[in-house]
């Protein structure tokens, strides 16, 4: 087994502190913009699990600028704990998804920080064209580009059902240009999306396995109020798993998962006044402590099922 730490998986942290000596913070930024799948060019109101907020429910405030965004953030995370670097990171809505001068403006006001090591992007892959990837090829000779793509899953079937609103293939491509101008790409897959078995999920972790990603977020499934999830969920409940269902599932896509693949999350946190189910995830270092024991209880690590 590699010699991770003794979480028994291989984590972004990890990596990070071997790199730069100290554990890096994220601040989450919003950089105003919108996304396709929700003014109407590609869809309307985002996929069905979305909230107002673009999945950038705890991003900062678009009202203030990139640099007093960042500001703030610091001043946050230093109330807390001694903080010297950070990643950015433009998460509300579809970063990429604006005029490339724009984008240029913006990230250029969060790469010159000289505290900000990281610039990640979480955009989509249908919103890479050629003007953006020659924008990030550029950034990426300043500092280190993590672009983050939400997948979710690789089924067309549930991809229909959540309104993703691209094929596989376009991910496929976008992967591929970003890898050829050396930019890291960090996948979103959501678990327990309805109606999807075991299976299915791990069929969407080996894939993954075998394109060049160098990171995976597994996030839990959160129905979130004011969204159309939360909708059906109100007229149809579906499975949710509990604490235990997903710690042990979560162990399965730990042990099937490609070593080299850095995990930059496991479950998640949803807003409190907006969490509808599972409420059980709010406590996330209970959901992750437990998770660590389990591991070690039932000897799994990364890669141990994983089959190149």
């Amino acid at each position: 087994m590699n010699r991770w730490e003794e979480k028994r998986y291989h984590s972004m942290d990890y990596d990070l502190k071997k790199i730069y000596g100290e554990k890096i913070y994220k601040i989450t930024l919003d950089g105003g913009m919108s996304c396709p799948n929700r003014d109407g060019t590609i869809g309307k109101g985002g996929c069905i699990f979305c909230s107002a907020h673009g999945s950038g429910d705890f991003a900062g405030s678009r009202e203030l600028s990139i640099r007093e965004q960042l500001q703030k953030g610091k001043q946050d995370l230093n109330s807390k704990r001694p903080v010297h670097s950070y990643i950015a990171y433009f998460q509300a809505f579809t970063n990429t998804y604006a005029p490339v001068e724009y984008l240029r403006k913006i990230f250029l006001e969060a790469i010159t920080d000289d505290d900000v090591k990281i610039l990640s992007i979480a955009t989509r892959p249908d919103c890479l064209g050629p003007d953006v990837l020659t924008l990030l090829e550029e950034l990426s000779k300043i500092k280190p580009i993590w672009i983050e793509l939400g997948l979710q899953t690789i089924h067309e079937d549930t991809a229909r059902f959540i309104r993703r609103g691209y094929e596989l293939s376009v991910f496929e491509e976008a992967v591929q240009n970003l890898r050829q101008i050396g930019v890291s790409v960090i996948v979103h897959t959501i678990l327990f999306l309805p109606n999807e078995t075991q299976e299915q999920m791990l069929e969407t972790i080996d894939f993954l396995n075998h394109c060049d990603i160098q990171g995976i977020k597994l996030q839990l499934l959160h129905i979130l109020k004011q969204t159309r999830l939360a909708n059906l969920y109100e007229k149809a409940p579906f499975f949710v798993p509990d604490m235990m269902e997903y710690i042990e599932f979560v162990g399965k896509c730990i042990s099937h998962l490609n070593p080299e693949i850095s995990i930059h999350r496991l479950t998640g946190d949803g807003p409190e006044d907006l969490l509808i189910a599972p409420l059980w995830s709010s406590n996330k270092r209970t959901v992750l402590n437990t998770l660590h024991r389990y591991l070690k209880e039932q000897d799994i690590w990364q890669g141990k099922e994983y089959h190149a």
